[in-house]
């Protein structure tokens, strides 16, 4: 038999967010003035009460193995907020705790899809779902929202892509890349064509806590106890309490779905770490100031960015509703050039943006739109103005 790699990891792509970062990186080690726009974590820093439950974590001992789905004080506390934020109501065996919410989305993907199964991907999404679903054998199905509704689509597209291999839609609201926050109409239009057409629904929530303008994040296993059963809720600790490098996420649902995924993550990580995880017991017991505080500055920024990319001619972008990512349109530079080198698409278009005026952004064609970069406000308001006057310095120079 020849040496060789499988296919299922050949067939992986890697993430362009990280490939982006890194040559990011690359450039700023050589001296260089780089703006990013590209990584998805807040640039503040963790709460200073959190930081100290680490160090008592430590101080105590906390430093061996604790039970493969987390730990009880972790999970109790992920009850309450469940309850609290969510109205949700589950018994500590219907939770487990993993290793960033990644992973959490990665064993529920595991514990669903046969080699086969569909997925449906409301369209543009995040680049690691089908990655995962393909990992998993499974066939990602992209259902492409429209731009003037907020990249969401309909019912009625979400159904004519439902047939008798569909086993799951995963459903991320507050969205990345677009921003957008499903509402309670859209909510419970998917849910009643879950429950009569028989397929899961992985309810990725990691950015709940940021939105904007009024806008109210709904859980949609919370609309009824027939979706409940049906529903696996994804969260973590990484976007609301600024703990992207702490790696605790965590998931919910019925307790037989929370038996696989515990038993396939004994064999993969075993237990998330059991420092952070004292560290985020204590976090979901406070912070809702620092939230606050966050969710105030991230809207000043969503405007500031907003206006400031508007103003280009040649480019346009919708308000987000949530999360911090803005999806920029470029499809009107699209066959244009810089230097004799012609733009073909996002990924190109990042390219020359990213050498010739140091600004990161993320093509969207990894997200399903390749008439889109995906821009993240996660950084100063200084960064923002200046990111937007590169980018049209950069869009004025092409021929």
């Amino acid at each position: 038999m020849p040496l060789c790699l499988s296919d299922k990891c050949l067939n992986i792509s890697p993430s362009v967010t990280l490939t982006i970062d890194s040559r990011a990186k690359q450039l700023r080690a050589l001296g260089l003035d780089v703006i990013g726009f590209g990584a998805g974590e807040p640039d503040f820093d963790t709460p200073d009460y959190v930081k100290q439950a680490a160090k008592d974590a430590l101080d105590a001992g906390q430093t061996r193995y604790t039970p493969v789905a987390g730990t009880a004080e972790l999970k109790e506390e992920i009850q309450h907020k469940l309850e609290r934020d969510n109205s949700l109501e589950y018994e500590l065996s219907e939770i487990i705790v993993s290793t960033g919410a990644k992973q959490s989305l990665f064993n529920a993907i595991s514990a669903l899809v046969n080699p086969g199964d569909e997925v449906l991907l409301p369209a543009p999404c995040w680049v690691s779902y089908p990655e995962m679903i393909r990992a998993c054998g499974g066939v990602p199905v992209f259902v492409k929202g429209r731009s003037e509704d907020d990249f969401i689509p309909t019912a009625d597209q979400i159904e004519k892509h439902v047939n008798e291999k569909t086993k799951a839609i995963i459903l991320n609201s507050p969205c990345n890349p677009t921003g957008a926050v499903w509402d309670l109409r859209q909510l419970t239009a998917l849910a009643e064509i879950a429950v009569r057409r028989g397929f899961y629904v992985i309810s990725d929530e990691i950015y709940e806590k940021l939105v904007y303008d009024g806008t109210k994040h709904i859980s949609i296993a919370a609309l009824g106890e027939d979706i409940k059963k049906q529903t696996i809720v994804i969260n973590g600790l990484s976007k609301s309490y600024a703990m992207t490098g702490w790696r605790v996420g965590y998931a919910a649902a019925p307790a037989e779905i929370v038996k696989a995924m515990t038993a396939f993550q004994s064999h993969t990580t075993s237990n998330c770490n059991s420092i952070a995880q004292h560290a985020a017991a204590v976090a979901l017991t406070n912070g809702e100031k620092f939230m606050r505080e966050s969710c105030v500055e991230f809207d000043f920024r969503r405007r500031l960015m907003h206006e400031a990319l508007s103003a280009i001619p040649g480019l346009s972008c919708r308000l987000p509703k949530g999360a911090f990512y803005m999806m920029l349109d470029i499809s009107g530079c699209i066959g244009k050039r810089l230097n004799g080198e012609e733009i073909t698409g996002s990924e190109s278009f990042a390219r020359l943006l990213l050498e010739d005026k140091r600004v990161a952004a993320v093509p969207a064609r990894a997200f399903g739109d390749d008439n889109y970069l995906r821009l993240s406000y996660a950084v100063k308001r200084e960064k923002i103005t200046e990111g937007a006057k590169r980018i049209a310095e950069f869009v004025a120079e092409l021929k």
